[in-house]
């Protein structure tokens, strides 16, 4: 349930805060590094083959951004009967920009000041192919996997990137061959691992489109977004609000609660959320709904701060807290 996730998730991330602390470390919540540059330093072969992948494509400062400075407030919601698979899944879809946009926290990305409310959104944006509005989902999913390309494969010495354009279905017909071989059950669950659209399907909804904030923030945040996708009232009511504002995927990462609509959509988001939310959750929710009403995102916060003090010692001190 929502309460026990978020109260478990916070109590989880209070002992790794404990446990880092012993060590000198701590935790930023935000989605983007605002000081460090974009430099992988997870040693694993999948990841060395995944910047591999992304530099032969032009891709390597995104691809960059992606793997090493951004973080994500991942909301995974049960998929629900599958009458109600492609309603469920057009609303989480529907939902996006918006919510992108409420919870923006990564407009300084390595050291500077991109301008953009979500720089993670942005980058991720860059590197990814959204499936496109379907009323047979599970179809649309098959065509979208199966049309994407390969970035690497099982090797004897680890992960091997692909540096050609090769897609799955290709390879899956022996149109094309890697490694001289046809693809095993393993290569393509690998496949399945790299596609990063806003809503990936894994049985259950796996939404990817909101940035992480700090802890005042986030709980209200996944509260928000499941209640506009679980409770049937909100559902209604969140889809009428977000109508206009479906398609702005790149107003939301470029001016976030800049833009009029995405501002609009946003306030009514919270109200309804608010009106449906669990007694647990309402402080926090109204909190959100307050700081949406004035127009800003946590991002925004987060910003003056770094405006007072520098990207480095505002996340020294966001890590720390």
């Amino acid at each position: 349930g929502l309460v026990a996730a978020i109260t478990t998730l916070r109590a989880d991330s209070q002992r790794v805060r404990l446990a880092l602390a012993e060590h000198g470390a701590g935790l930023a919540w935000l989605g983007a590094d605002p000081a460090r540059a974009s430099s992988r330093v997870n040693a694993r072969s999948r990841y060395a083959a995944m910047e591999q992948h992304y530099s032969a494509f032009g891709q390597g400062e995104a691809g960059a951004s992606m793997m090493c400075s951004t973080a994500a407030l991942q909301v995974n919601l049960d998929s629900g009967p599958e009458s109600g698979w492609a309603d469920r899944i057009e609303l989480a879809q529907q939902l996006g920009p918006t919510l992108s946009a409420l919870s923006a926290c990564s407009r300084w990305l390595s050291g500077r000041d991109t301008g953009l409310a979500s720089s993670r959104e942005r980058a991720w944006s860059r590197l990814r192919e959204n499936p496109r509005p379907s009323r047979d989902p599970v179809g649309e999913w098959v065509r979208y996997a199966l049309a994407a390309p390969v970035m690497f494969y099982a090797a004897d010495a680890g992960a091997r990137a692909v540096t050609s354009y090769v897609r799955l279905a290709d390879w899956l017909s022996g149109r094309s061959l890697l490694d001289d071989r046809l693809p095993t059950a393993g290569d393509v669950e690998n496949h399945l691992s790299t596609l990063f659209p806003p809503v990936r399907l894994r049985g259950y909804l796996e939404l990817r489109y909101l940035d992480v904030s700090p802890p005042r923030w986030w709980p209200a945040v996944a509260a928000v977004t499941s209640v506009l996708l679980d409770d049937p009232v909100a559902a209604d009511a969140a889809r009428e609000a977000v109508g206009p504002t479906r398609e702005l995927w790149t107003e939301a990462a470029r001016d976030g609660l800049r833009d009029p609509r995405l501002a609009a959509a946003a306030r009514r988001c919270t109200e309804i959320a608010a009106a449906h939310v669990p007694v647990a959750l309402r402080t926090a929710v109204d909190d959100l709904a307050e700081l949406v009403a004035s127009g800003r995102c946590p991002g925004d916060l987060v910003a003056e701060r770094i405006d007072e003090i520098g990207p480095t010692a505002a996340f020294a001190e966001l890590a720390h807290a």
